[in-house]
């Protein structure tokens, strides 16, 4: 009998645990697909093949959305001391723990050559469609003024480019660091604005251990609460033989 309150203690404890970590995923996927200077929306035009990690958001809010309710379903099911709830508890919950862990892997891939996608549309774009093209002009200057940031790499970038011959060789006024309203490629130089990239990098770096200690912590919470509900499985098993 004491075995059993224990066990029906710790479901419940750790399926308090899963609620609060799935409304935690369903902030920061909130977070993520609204922040309209965040990293998933600047990445998002730059390829088809950032989709990965456009879908973060939703990935988090989905994940999240579904802790929330297996949390639920968890307690609910220690509490009625139902089989049939605790093995569909434990069958979501690994399946939903071995989704997380495919989807870390593909993040860390694709972090590996995430700069030469960036960099094969960010350049062209820069050349070609900066100052002519309403959508990718917004959203280069929304980008450099929110990362206080030029170009991709750097002012070089806009070098020849389209924008620098309509204006006569002007730059964009955030490559340099002066009360001017034209940005000349010397004041760029001497200004030594970083480029976009590298700003992007910093905010990753700077928000990676948060991110990553959070995911293996609901992680091995999972964990947990599967290897506790078939205990109990087993537990009601052997009293109903």
């Amino acid at each position: 009998m004491c075995s059993f309150m224990f066990l029906k203690f710790m479901m419940v404890l750790f399926n308090l645990f899963i609620f609060m970590g799935g409304f935690s995923l369903l902030a920061l996927g909130s977070w993520v697909s609204s922040d309209g200077g965040s990293l998933l929306q600047i990445l998002g035009p730059f390829s088809k093949q950032s989709t990965p990690v456009v879908n973060v958001g939703f990935f988090c809010i989905v994940i999240g959305a579904v802790l929330v309710m297996l949390g639920l379903l968890g307690c609910y099911a220690a509490h009625k001391k139902s089989k049939c709830l605790l093995l569909t508890f434990a069958s979501i919950m690994l399946i939903i723990f071995i989704s997380e862990v495919a989807a870390g892997v593909v993040a860390l891939t694709y972090t590996s050559f995430a700069e030469g996608i960036l960099r094969a549309w960010a350049t062209p774009a820069l050349q070609k469609q900066y100052g002519h093209d309403p959508a990718v002009t917004k959203l280069w200057n929304s980008t450099m003024t929110q990362l206080h940031c030029c170009g991709f790499s750097n002012y070089t970038d806009f070098m020849g480019s389209n924008f620098e011959n309509a204006t006569g060789g002007s730059l964009p006024s955030i490559c340099c660091r002066t009360n001017n309203n034209t940005c000349t490629p010397a004041q760029a130089e001497y200004s030594n604005v970083q480029g976009c990239f590298q700003q992007i990098l910093m905010i990753i770096k700077g928000n990676a251990s948060t991110m990553g200690g959070t995911a293996a912590g609901i992680g091995l919470l999972e964990i947990a609460a599967i290897l506790v509900s078939i205990n109990l499985y087993r537990h009601l098993d052997n009293e109903d033989s």
